[in-house]
């Protein structure tokens, strides 16, 4: 039985969800050293540079900034080291099939412990041109007035 249950949000890549058109995604397992997992604890990591490719059959997390634990010794280490990810070879393979397409690429987006394991959430993505980002803005804001614009009708009752 872990000593943990459940969920905890280390970090979130949310830059990613406004730059990327999300295809699939993907739970992971990390390969980490202990000095690593102690920062992560400490819940401190970013994930905004970071990306996932495929190596010789293996998938690998690179960019990810895990700072050094403080209370460290020589034996710390380097904060933007890649990592090897843990998936089932079958999702490896349905992976890399999708990697072939044009315009195709892994992000990560959320880190976290679930039962007291590392986890990282990647997502099969397509860039997005500025003006589907505009175009999503644009949506979300005319949602919001949509929604204030109900509220306050239901709050007084009248249409005017």
């Amino acid at each position: 039985m872990p000593k943990e249950v459940g969920e905890r949000l280390i970090a979130s890549n949310k830059k990613a969800r406004h730059d990327y058109t999300i295809l699939d995604t993907y739970e992971a397992g990390m390969v980490l050293t202990g000095s690593e997992v102690k920062s992560l604890r400490e819940g401190r990591a970013s994930l905004l540079d970071g990306y996932a490719y495929l190596d010789g059959g293996e998938m690998w997390l690179d960019n990810v900034h895990i700072p050094e634990y403080l209370n460290g010794s020589w034996t710390n280490h380097a904060p933007k080291r890649k990592r090897k990810l843990l998936l089932h070879r079958q999702e490896i393979i349905r992976i890399s099939h999708k990697l072939g397409d044009s315009g195709i690429t892994l992000v990560p987006l959320r880190l976290y412990f679930k039962d007291g394991r590392a986890k990282v959430e990647i997502a099969l993505a397509r860039g997005k041109r500025e003006y589907d980002k505009r175009q999503a803005l644009r949506e979300r804001h005319d949602s919001m007035e949509a929604k204030r614009a109900m509220a306050r009708v239901n709050r007084r009752g009248d249409p005017a």
